[in-house]
C-alpha cells in the first residue's frame, strides 16, 4: 500500500490547501500528499504554479485530490447551472493533471446535498450525470474519479459504500470507482463485509482516521451524532483524528476486509489533529504495521 496525508483538515495557512505539510510528511516517510482541489481552484495561476513547485521540491507527489467541488457550485436541486459546472471541472481537471494527480475524490457533500423538498430521484439523476461527465473528462488525463460516500447529515445522498458502488455501476465507466472512508463507514454503521463483496472490483482509494465517537449518557453510538454536522462536531471536540493504536478503537474487521479484498492502493489520513508532528508520525507507524 501507499500511505498519504490530506492537507485540507490540517491546513494552517490562509490558502487552506495544507500544502505546508508536504516537506514534513516527506521527511516522515509518507508516499504522497492529498490536496483539496476546490481550495487549489481559488489560487491565482502564479500561486498555483508556486504550489506545484513546492510539491515537486518535496520529493513526493500529489497523487490524489479531495474536495472536488466547492459548496457554492450546486450539483443537485433546481439551481444547477450545467455550464458553470462544466467550466469548473474542466479547469479543475487541468490543474489536477498538472500536479500529476491519479485519483480525484468526489464527495463534495455541500455541493451534492439535496435541497429540502427537491425530488430525490431527480437529484440522483443529476449526480449520475455529473459523475459520468467528470469521469469522461478525467479519462483524457488518465485520472480516476473515486466516489466518496459521506455520512448523514453532512450529505443526504450516497451515504454508504454500497450506494457508491451502485452509482459507479450506473455511470458505467472504467475510471469511475469508489472510496471507503472509515469514519463515514462507522457513522453509517455499514458492515465491512461490503468491502469483501465489492472491494476487488470497485475500491480504489481509502480515507482513514480514528472515529473518536463521543460517549453520551454512557454509550458510544454513532446514532447519537447522526443529526450533528461535522463543523459542530469539530467545535465540540467530538470529531475524528489520526489513528495511533488498536487500543483506541476496534479496527480489526475493517483492516481484515481490506486485506481480504486484496486492496493494495492508496490510504490517506483525513482528519484534524492537535499535534501534527507527533500524530502524523504515530499514525504512519500504525498504518505500516497494521495495513
Amino acid at each position: 500500500m501507499r500511505f498519504g496525508c490530506c492537507g485540507s483538515l490540517v491546513a494552517q495557512n490562509p490558502d487552506k490547501t495544507g500544502v505546508e505539510i508536504v516537506e514534513k510528511i516527506a521527511q516522515y516517510g509518507y508516499d504522497y500528499i492529498e490536496l483539496p482541489l476546490a481550495e487549489m481552484m481559488e489560487l491565482s495561476d502564479a500561486d498555483f504554479a508556486a504550489l506545484c513547485k513546492r510539491v515537486e521540491r518535496s520529493g513526493i507527489r500529489c497523487e490524489a485530490c479531495n474536495n472536488f467541488f466547492p459548496g457554492r457550485i450546486r450539483l443537485t436541486g433546481p439551481d444547477v447551472d450545467e455550464q458553470a459546472i462544466r467550466a469548473y471541472y474542466a479547469k479543475a481537471l487541468e490543474r489536477a493533471a498538472t500536479l500529476g494527480v491519479k485519483s480525484i475524490v468526489f464527495g463534495s457533500a455541500g455541493a451534492k446535498r439535496v435541497p429540502e423538498g427537491f425530488d430525490m430521484d431527480r437529484a440522483y439523476q443529476q449526480v449520475v450525470q455529473v459523475t459520468r461527465e467528470t469521469g469522461e473528462a478525467a479519462a483524457k488525463y488518465g485520472i480516476t474519479i473515486v466516489i466518496e460516500p459521506v455520512r448523514m447529515p453532512d450529505c443526504n445522498i450516497i451515504n454508504t459504500f454500497a450506494e457508491g458502488v451502485q452509482l459507479a455501476k450506473t455511470v458505467g465507466l472504467d475510471n469511475v470507482k469508489v472510496l471507503i472512508d472509515f469514519y463515514h463507514m462507522v457513522c453509517e454503521k455499514e458492515n465491512p463485509e461490503v468491502l469483501r463483496k465489492y472491494g476487488k472490483e470497485y475500491l480504489r482509494h481509502v480515507h482513514f482516521s480514528y472515529p473518536s465517537i463521543p460517549e453520551i449518557d454512557g454509550v458510544r453510538d454513532p446514532d447519537n451524532i447522526r443529526t450533528i454536522f461535522e463543523g459542530e462536531l469539530h467545535r465540540r471536540g467530538w470529531w475524528r483524528t489520526f489513528p495511533s493504536c488498536r487500543e483506541e478503537w476496534d479496527y480489526t474487521d475493517f483492516i481484515q476486509a481490506l486485506k481480504d479484498c486484496g486492496y493494495q492502493g492508496r490510504v490517506s489520513l483525513e482528519a484534524p489533529v492537535t499535534d501534527f508532528d507527533r500524530q502524523a508520525q504515530e499514525a504512519l507507524a500504525f498504518m505500516k504495521a497494521e495495513l
